[in-house]
């Protein structure tokens, strides 16, 4: 996610691991740069992670009080259509990749995927996911904010929006969390950096940095030299203070580590059986942990699986890909489903384009935002449909019934119970709505949309 505005997420990491390498006794430069936001959250952490689960905050409400979220699972690289979730076996551009069927009566998916298609029923494909940026980075951009690139503007990705609006209340969690590495971040935007999401590289497990190394005592003083650090560096620097997000990082830090609600982010206290459904990896781990984030009341959770770039040896690799996310994701709706949390949780499933219907020499396919896939599912989205097709000899450069990517995102806010045209001032007072696109409201459910 690029713009002028990206620089305060940055500097907003810099300082986080200044914070953190005081409470731990550690330098920052001791941190690894992609785990400061992470580690200072629970740098210092006085308790155990084995603690029991969270209540069913969530779960706990019914109908309409019920609170919404967000689960995108974002598939980076750019995952072929033809290996996921539109194949055309024994066509030109089909390679040697096989369907199977599936629940929803009629539709096939790739063979690689058959826990998922045991329950696509939940599910509803669009098939015709159209874009105008081709390049990795740009292609991100337009498929998490629902636009194009601006040198002047950087958009808020679909998660930000998503707690913007959403606000939870009595939650001590951050609101937008991303788990797992690859592809480039999510951000808040104009909304502010407060807004892009906590980054968790590795999800699942205990982590680092998680408890001090030493009694509570000194912890405590460490906390206080904390505090007559920060002071004095805010003396006389008001405005450094306001763009390095200082109280708000450093107050977050200090609530978030004596949190019980910390233990969200553990798996390890599920039972075995419920991991194993998961997939022992660290991408079915993410997905468990955003359930758990999603019950304890989070309002986005972004869970990455990287690999999609296949140029060469794209068959092989989607095969491996496929052996990950299969479990992780019927795992993860069916355990919202049994939880009660799958109406008033979205699941959104993308990556920022598809690949060419042609196979280059390298056994590869290239970039192709003209018609590729992604699944649906949740809240107020109808399950069991199918939008768009792709042409299975690749002849047509454009699918049948295409949904431009802006279009999607309104969707995702629509079935949450946001309003997608809604427009907010940016700070420069450019009115700007939540997403540049329409509302398919083909994909969505008759009855009463979950809200707040």
């Amino acid at each position: 996610m690029t713009g002028p505005d990206s620089k305060h997420g940055h500097g907003r990491e810099n300082r986080v691991g200044r914070v953190m390498g005081m409470m731990t006794g550690r330098g920052a430069d001791a941190v690894d740069p992609s785990r400061r936001r992470w580690c200072v959250h629970v740098a210092g952490l006085g308790l155990s992670l084995a603690l029991p689960a969270l209540p069913t905050r969530a779960a706990a409400r019914r109908g309409v009080e019920r609170p919404g979220s967000l689960v995108t699972i974002w598939l980076a690289g750019g995952p072929s259509q033809l290996e996921t979730f539109d194949p055309h076996p024994g066509t030109g551009i089909g390679g040697p990749t096989q369907a199977i069927d599936t629940a929803l009566g009629g539709v096939q998916i790739a063979a690689g995927y058959p826990q998922l298609a045991a329950v696509l029923d939940r599910f509803s494909i669009v098939r015709s996911l159209v874009s105008k940026e081709g390049d990795h980075e740009r292609g991100t951009h337009a498929m998490k904010t629902g636009y194009r690139p601006d040198p002047v503007l950087a958009h808020p990705s679909l998660g930000a929006v998503v707690a913007h609006e959403l606000p939870q209340a009595g939650i001590d969690l951050p609101a937008h969390v991303a788990l797992g590495t690859g592809g480039f971040r999510s951000r808040g935007g104009y909304l502010g950096a407060t807004l892009d999401p906590y980054h968790v590289p590795v999800p699942g497990g205990q982590g680092q940095n998680l408890a001090p190394p030493v009694d509570a005592g000194r912890q405590g003083r460490r906390l206080a030299a904390v505090e007559a650090v920060s002071r004095a560096f805010e003396a006389g620097r008001s405005a450094a203070v306001r763009r390095t997000l200082h109280d708000h990082v450093r107050g977050e830090a200090i609530a978030l580590m004596e949190s019980p609600q910390l233990a969200a982010f553990d798996a390890d206290v599920e039972p075995q059986a419920v991991r194993d459904a998961y997939g022992d990896t660290p991408f079915g781990r993410g997905c468990l942990v955003a359930r758990r984030l999603v019950e304890a009341g989070v309002r986005s959770v972004e869970v990455t699986l990287a690999g999609f770039d296949t140029h060469a040896d794209n068959f092989a690799g989607h095969a491996a890909l496929a052996a990950t996310l299969d479990p992780a994701l019927a795992a993860l709706v069916t355990d919202l489903e049994r939880r009660d949390l799958l109406e008033s949780t979205v699941i959104l499933v993308a990556g920022e384009f598809g690949r060419t219907p042609g196979i280059n020499p390298l056994e590869g396919r290239d970039h192709w935002p003209h018609g590729f896939s992604a699944l649906l599912a949740g809240g107020a989205i109808a399950p069991g449909r199918v939008v768009g097709a792709t042409d299975p000899e690749g002849r047509e450069r454009m699918p049948a019934d295409p949904v431009d990517v802006g279009d999607l995102t309104a969707t995702v806010l629509a079935a949450l119970g946001i309003d997608s045209a809604r427009e907010l001032a940016t700070p420069a007072g450019r009115p700007m709505r939540l997403s540049g696109g329409r509302v398919v409201e083909r994909l969505m459910a008759d009855g009463i949309r979950p809200r707040a």
